[in-house]
């Protein structure tokens, strides 16, 4: 059997590793052997946080629109099951965004709200 050369193709995979290692400190982006453990533990993390991040936004939302509706005499929920009642259709991004940059829609939201629930 011939014996077969890598050295080009390994020397370029190797390269292209390096390349996506690129701004780690230390030796993670000069050893190729430290720079594939890293990558590998970084989109691992990239991949999990990229679902999380959706998680925390929600919730996020959620505490703004709960503070919110506190300041009026309101606990989220009831107001989430008013707004259900009235057919108001409204996101939690939206609402949240109502909360901080429009206190007087907010409030009107919140009035219809406890109509609904009554």
């Amino acid at each position: 059997m011939a014996r077969v050369k890598r050295g080009n193709v390994l020397k370029n995979r190797h390269r292209k590793f390096l390349k996506f290692a690129k701004g780690f400190r230390g030796s993670k982006h000069t050893l190729f052997i430290a720079a594939n453990q890293a990558l590998i533990s970084s989109w691992r993390n990239a991949y999990r946080d990229r679902r999380k991040r959706k998680r925390d936004f929600r919730s996020l939302w959620i505490t703004r629109i709960n503070a919110a509706c506190r300041t009026h005499g309101m606990s989220y929920s009831r107001f989430m099951n008013g707004l259900q009642r009235a057919n108001i259709n409204l996101n939690r991004k939206s609402l949240a965004e109502l909360a901080i940059h429009d206190a007087t829609a907010f409030e009107g939201l919140v009035k219809t709200a406890q109509a609904a629930v009554k």
